[in-house]
């Protein structure tokens, strides 16, 4: 449980570190001063100063923020204010954190391909490049055997026995199927491989599961760990975050979508405490499994920073287009207050998720 913790509070800080420096950089680059760049939200532990900046370590490590002097709209005539500055300038230094949580998706992804990632084969022509190939797991049902018995999604079937019978070298879905369909209602041992541990769970398959879900109440999949070479793992890893971005934001659309149709949200919405729970279950998968749900958190918050809300990058972004229309700065009394408004409804949210995934998870 410490290591999932400490794990967990590792990833976030680094993906917050990410898109905290894209403001940073960027803003040094301007000519901007940056007063403060925080790894967590005070109270603050300690703080160095170097130049004009202070890099301080923060006691609440969910979190981080840049502190740029004049990003509430004051002293206009300092060459050094960020509110001095044009508006595209503003713009870009603001975008820049989701930019950057973009490009570590980019490099995650890439990483991991070059590493391998498994993906499914078809297991009559099996790619020359696939190592390990075997059954994967990749769904299991709620409240079913495979998940009473703590089968687990990435879990790869090593071997099965029952009743004296056992099949090792597990090689096609079908041979699970056929051995789990001639010992309904007996126990199986299942020989699993998850990361780097090979485990056995017991499961008794059910003889009328309900509709839609088998025996056991598992999906599967013929897959292996397929790397590339180094020279197309960048162009694989650009492939994978489009990819994901795309489907992300359509899946926020629907969420979006739902939650102010019918006021309730989606069950795969996570808070901190689900993540660092799914963060718990991924690292025990391997490495190359963490990086990949790393790289999606990453795409995650860059969606939702970008998102036309206050309070968000893209808050933001929107009272700088409203400025370009207009032909001049929106109030800052307004757009402070839409921003506070705004931040008190994040952290509602916030809270009400977290509710629910201590519920649901702990």
């Amino acid at each position: 449980m410490i290591v999932t913790v400490l794990i967990f509070i590792a990833v976030l800080s680094i993906l917050v570190l990410v898109h905290e420096f894209g403001h940073f950089i960027t803003a040094k680059k301007a000519g901007a001063k940056v007063e403060e760049f925080g790894l967590g939200f005070p109270p603050r532990a300690f703080g160095i100063k170097r130049g004009e900046t202070i890099y301080s370590i923060n006691f609440l490590p969910f979190g981080g923020f840049v502190r740029i002097q004049g990003e509430d709209g004051s002293d206009r005539s300092d060459p050094k204010s960020f509110a001095s500055k044009g508006i595209l300038t503003r713009a870009f230094i603001v975008a820049a954190g989701v930019l950057m949580n973009l490009l570590l998706a980019v490099v995650l992804f890439s990483f991991a391909h070059a590493m391998g990632i498994v993906r499914e084969v078809d297991e009559d022509n099996i790619p020359a490049n696939a190592k390990n190939v075997g059954v994967l797991i990749n769904f299991v049902d709620k409240d079913s055997p495979a998940h009473g018995g703590e089968i687990r999604p990435g879990d790869v079937i090593l071997s099965m026995e029952s009743e004296g019978e056992r099949i090792d070298d597990i090689r096609s879905i079908q041979t699970v199927q056929d051995f789990t369909s001639m010992h309904l209602g007996k126990e199986v041992a299942i020989g699993l491989k998850r990361g780097g541990d090979v485990l056995e769970k017991t499961i008794i398959p059910r003889a009328s599961p309900p509709e839609g879900e088998g025996a056991i109440g598992i999906s599967m999949t013929y897959a292996g760990t397929i790397s590339q070479p180094l020279y197309l793992a960048p162009i694989k890893g650009i492939e994978s975050t489009a990819m994901f971005t795309i489907a992300t934001f359509q899946a926020f659309g629907d969420m979006a979508y739902k939650f102010f149709v019918t006021g309730s949200l989606q069950e795969e919405v996570a808070g901190p405490v689900g993540i660092a729970v799914l963060t718990g279950e991924v690292r025990q998968l391997g490495f190359v499994f963490l990086m990949q749900f790393m790289a999606l958190i990453s795409i995650n918050l860059a969606i939702i920073n970008i998102f036309p809300f206050p309070a968000l990058d893209g808050g933001r972004l929107l009272f700088f287009l409203v400025e370009a229309i207009k032909g001049s700065p929106v109030n800052q009394k307004y757009e402070k207050m839409a921003h506070t408004v705004g931040f008190f409804i994040l952290i509602a949210l916030i809270i009400l998720i977290t509710a629910r995934d201590v519920g649901k998870f702990l």
